[in-house]
């Protein structure tokens, strides 16, 4: 075994071939560039990605898009949860759909135009009335979510995703912030109304996830600092214990943080906080390890995880079954233990 190949030690057997079967193009593609360490442009990959756009459950999901862009109904589209706008948006991105794709771009056009709010950060409301939702609407899950999202489609130097960017850094930071919305984000460092005013977990990861996608080269000093806040928080918890700051009269973590699964809407689980932290470059903390060995000890005895929270009859279509064997949530565990080294 190459010595690159060394954490697959950890596994009960190696679950790479299944990955990398051709009966799931869009698993493949990003088996391939994970870990196999093929670049985006690979024959091969390039060859999955274009048969995954051409099946489900992408073709699903932008077979039921509205040729404006939307869908359901029109408007900032954060309902029906997860079958609004911006729940598919994010999903095509999380499947590895083509950026370059026509409906993949008036989807991008479309949620920034509906989200865009007036202090920068791209705000929610299931409404649809086609008109900004108000800045108190802004939240750190869904802004982040968003920015990874639109970022990873290309779309960075839009000078809305810029703003998106700068409100979250300064919403994080508390720097230059003049104005707190106490409905939602009432202070730096995650405070959230919808926690009580406590930080909020599940907002600081998906905040990272967005902050992430940035190249590492074009990240402003304040992003930096964000950054560097956001890791502290994380870190501030066991996250295998995921005991972050509860709302008022909760004593223990959500059950959510512990239910690995695929696609990835506002609840967090400890998989995606060690994903966020590897990808920020602290795969191998020691801090770490206890949340790699609660991973390791749920798979099964193929090397595989299993998707305990598929959003199933929620998604405009399912894109895996509830409590079986996961491709995706698979992956996802085998590209942070192949981080850890």
């Amino acid at each position: 075994m190459a010595k690159h190949d060394a954490w697959l030690e950890r596994l009960n057997a190696d679950p790479r071939s299944w990955l990398l079967d051709e009966s799931a193009p869009a698993v493949r593609a990003a088996a391939l560039v994970r870990l196999e360490g093929r670049p985006v442009h690979d024959p091969e990959v390039l060859a999955a990605r274009h048969l995954a756009m051409r099946v489900d459950p992408i073709k699903s999901i932008l077979g039921a898009q509205n040729p404006a862009g939307w869908w359901m109904k029109p408007g900032p589209g954060y309902a029906p949860k997860y079958s609004g706008t911006v729940w598919n948006f994010m999903f095509l991105e999380q499947l590895g759909a083509d950026p370059a794709n026509e409906q993949v771009r008036a989807a991008a056009e479309y949620v920034l135009k509906a989200t865009s709010t007036a202090v920068g950060g791209l705000g929610c409301s299931g409404s649809h009335i086609e008109r900004p939702p108000p800045p108190s609407s802004v939240l750190h899950c869904l802004n982040g979510n968003l920015l990874r999202t639109l970022i990873r489609f290309g779309y960075y130097d839009d000078a809305r995703v810029k703003a998106a960017v700068e409100w979250e850094a300064r919403a994080i930071t508390g720097q230059g912030m003049e104005r707190w919305y106490e409905s939602r984000t009432s202070g730096p460092g995650f405070e959230c109304g919808i926690n009580d005013g406590r930080p909020c977990a599940w907002g600081a990861v998906k905040a990272m996830r967005g902050m992430a996608a940035i190249p590492s080269r074009r990240r402003t000093a304040l992003v930096r600092r964000s950054i560097e806040v956001g890791v502290e928080f994380l870190f501030s918890r066991n996250p295998s214990v995921a005991d972050y700051p509860m709302p008022k009269g909760e004593t223990q973590p959500s059950r959510l943080w512990f239910k690995l699964g695929f696609p990835s809407g506002y609840p967090a689980d400890v998989l995606q906080v060690l994903e966020v932290l590897a990808e920020l470059g602290h795969g191998r903390d020691a801090r770490l390890r206890p949340a790699l060995s609660w991973l390791l000890s749920q798979q099964d005895e193929h090397g595989r995880w299993r998707n305990r929270h598929a959003y199933n009859r929620k998604t405009t279509v399912d894109i895996e079954k509830q409590g079986k064997p996961s491709k995706w949530v698979t992956l996802r565990a085998c590209t942070v233990l192949a981080a850890a080294g």
